[in-house]
């Protein structure tokens, strides 16, 4: 049996190892590494807790104070609800009696429309408007359309003289909206009036007390735009789509959903599709906005720049404010790009030989004014300098007017193009019954001085057939050499059945025989 060790006996020491106190070191420094590691991720997350409860206290705060506004905003517009309807009724009672005195007095009206100036024009608005006669104001605004800025002008103030505005606009442009019930008289496009009254209508229904977040529509008013609005777009499948409907028609439509504020939700898709669709009109950015397409907007920009309509990307950026991410000047530059490759494969399409160079110089022209057009609106000046711009368009503009220009002709030279011979004085058009012959004019027997004078005129010649109709008759019908002139013959033959003037200057002529037929 072995012996226990004597803890206090001396025993031999272990000698170090070098590879152990390298291990140790090694896992000495990986946990500081990772102490420090923890620390720092430690320190993040308790500043990121440290941002998201400011950001998080303020939203609450923003809430807090966005409930409280909203709160007042309730509490004002239930409080106004009986000053409105007051002023409303009041309103009303006075367009009443106004309309009632208007009726009984002796007031000329004026079908045609004449007016001197905008307060005849306003006036004779006006008493329409009084008398509710809604077929007489939409005649006379579709006639009006030469002063539609005048328009634009009064006719707010006119429907402010309506019993109830809503109703008469509606009943205004019902002939057109939401269907054009004219039937084979649809000659002319009138989405222009529709969406001229709908938008002076805004004005007039505005709460006035507290403004534009309110418009004074009535319920069953809201009800027939909202029937109005179903049908029109029910109409869109008997068109053929979205891309068979005419622009100035989504326009109208589009301005009566902002009008009535009758915008829903779940048809937003369909309002991005027509807006996209119509968005070279000046009015479609704003009235994307109106109908809640803000969100949507950088989405929409991007697939104008697609299809190749930068210039109309451009007025949308500026609408809602993204400028800085969509640039204007690099979109104004591709849309002039893009014009002047359109221009060059133009000029190069073999169908379009005949008027190839001015179909391409028109389709560049327009793309420069409109470039111009956008940068003085925007002051891109500095940023894109238009005196380049200008020239081209002077260039063009000056080889059109060159183009332009007739072929100068002498005006002492009356000789005929087709066939060389002289044309007839320049008094014979004026003569009555001037006839110009297509043929080349005959040769003219001159009397020789050596010989005497032929007894009677050269005999006719053989009547020609019957008439050519609308045809001249053969080139050589009447020709015949200067040689075979007929001998002195004796005796007198019947003379000529027209009496010409002397020919040539020459006194004693004599002209060959035509058939008088010819030239009546």
């Amino acid at each position: 049996m072995g012996s226990i060790p004597d803890p206090g006996e001396l025993t031999e020491l272990t000698q170090p190892n070098f590879d152990e106190f390298q291990r140790q070191t090694s896992l000495m420094t990986s946990c500081t590494l990772l102490w420090k590691e923890l620390s720092d991720h430690i320190n993040s997350l308790e500043q990121n807790l440290m941002k998201q409860s400011e950001a998080l206290k303020r939203k609450i705060e923003t809430l807090d104070s966005e409930t409280k506004a909203s709160l007042d905003s309730l509490k004002k517009r239930e409080l106004s609800i009986e000053d409105s309807v007051k002023i409303a009724l009041n309103g009303v009672e006075f367009h009443k009696k106004a309309a009632l005195k208007t009726l009984n007095d002796d007031f000329e009206d004026n079908p045609d429309g004449e007016v001197d100036d905008g307060d005849g024009l306003l006036q004779l608005l006006k008493s329409v408007c009084l008398k509710m006669k809604a077929k007489e104001f939409w005649n006379f605004v579709t006639g009006k359309k030469k002063e539609i800025d005048l328009l634009r002008e009064k006719i707010p103030a006119a429907l402010s003289e309506c019993i109830d505005p809503a109703r008469f606009v509606m009943e205004a442009i019902s002939e057109v909206f939401p269907v054009d019930k004219r039937g084979n008289e649809r000659v002319n496009d009138l989405g222009w009036a529709c969406v001229l009254i709908l938008e002076s209508l805004i004005p007039v229904m505005v709460d006035p007390v507290i403004g534009k977040s309110r418009m004074l529509v009535t319920p069953s008013m809201k009800e027939k735009a909202k029937e109005i609005a179903e049908t029109w777009k029910k109409s869109l499948e008997e068109r053929g789509g979205i891309e068979n409907v005419k622009t100035p028609d989504v326009h109208t439509f589009l301005q009566h959903l902002v009008t009535f504020g009758i915008v829903k939700k779940e048809d937003l898709a369909l309002y991005r599709k027509l807006v996209v669709g119509s968005a070279w009109r000046k009015q479609m950015p704003r009235l994307a906005v109106s109908l809640g397409l803000g969100d949507k907007m950088p989405d929409m920009i991007e697939e104008l720049i697609s299809k190749g309509q930068q210039l109309d990307a451009v007025h949308f950026t500026y609408e809602v404010g993204l400028v800085d991410k969509f640039p204007p000047v690099p979109l104004l530059k591709a849309f002039l790009r893009d014009a002047k490759k359109a221009a060059t494969s133009i000029l190069e399409d073999p169908n379009n030989a005949g008027r190839a160079a001015q179909l391409a110089a028109r389709k560049e022209q327009s793309a420069l004014r409109a470039v111009l057009k956008c940068i003085e609106e925007y002051k891109l000046e500095a940023q894109f300098p238009p005196e380049n711009l200008k020239k081209r368009l002077e260039q063009l503009e000056k080889t059109k007017t060159e183009k332009r220009k007739p072929a100068a002709v002498p005006a002492n030279k009356r000789t005929r193009a087709s066939n060389g011979g002289p044309m007839p004085p320049a008094k014979a058009g004026r003569l009555m019954n001037a006839y110009v012959s297509s043929f080349a004019a005959p040769p003219t027997f001159v009397r020789s001085p050596s010989h005497t004078q032929y007894p009677a005129a050269v005999p006719a010649y053989p009547s020609p057939p019957a008439m050519y109709g609308s045809r001249s008759p053969p080139t050589n019908a009447y020709a015949y050499s200067a040689e075979a002139a007929p001998p002195p013959l004796a005796g007198s033959y019947p003379g000529a059945p027209m009496n010409y003037p002397a020919y040539g200057g020459y006194g004693n002529c004599l002209a060959p025989a035509y058939q008088q037929a010819y030239y009546r």
